[in-house]
């Protein structure tokens, strides 16, 4: 694939953010390919997954087994667009690594939304059905606790994405 740099397209945001969705829009490129964590997590964990524990537990499963993939793909001259949530520090740590093994460019896509934005269209998600997985309040309420934002001090290649309320410039 001459002419290509392959990049590494990193997600940050809480749930319903609109990580799937702007992973969907940078898969489009040309030599990119999508990989989706609940994808993943569905098709081989869809049983195991009742709790948030059991989530931790099978995405460090997911991660492992996929790495060498994945850095396949990239030394291969495919860009790849990780719909993996890189909303921790330990998780930045992991796609760190992933990036150093690799070799290649990245970008980390931070899509800055409020928690009431994020819940609404959580609801509406969780309403339509067509998610692998709905979430709870709870389990939001949860998981947003972990979040870490991203800072600079981390190294990363940060694109912000803004939610703008409606009305607000």
């Amino acid at each position: 694939m001459t002419g290509h740099n392959p990049t590494l397209h990193l997600l940050v945001g809480k749930i319903a953010a609109g990580k799937s969705t702007l992973a969907a829009e940078l898969g489009q490129a040309p030599a990119t390919v999508v990989v989706s964590e609940d994808q993943w997590l569905a098709a081989l964990f869809e049983d195991e997954l009742n709790s948030v524990g059991d989530y931790v537990r099978c995405s460090a499963r997911l991660r492992s087994a996929m790495e060498p993939h994945l850095i396949a793909l990239l030394q291969s001259g495919v860009s790849v667009v990780l719909d993996f949530p890189a909303n921790t520090i330990a998780m930045r740590t992991w796609l760190r690594g992933l990036l150093d093994k690799a070799g290649c460019a990245h970008q980390m896509h931070f899509l800055d939304v409020a928690d009431n934005v994020c819940r609404d269209r959580l609801h509406k998600r969780n309403a339509a059905g067509r998610h692998a997985f709905a979430v709870t309040d709870e389990q939001f309420d949860l998981i947003t606790a972990q979040f870490v934002a991203p800072s600079a001090e981390e190294g990363f290649q940060l694109v912000l994405h803004h939610h703008i309320e409606p009305g607000r410039k």
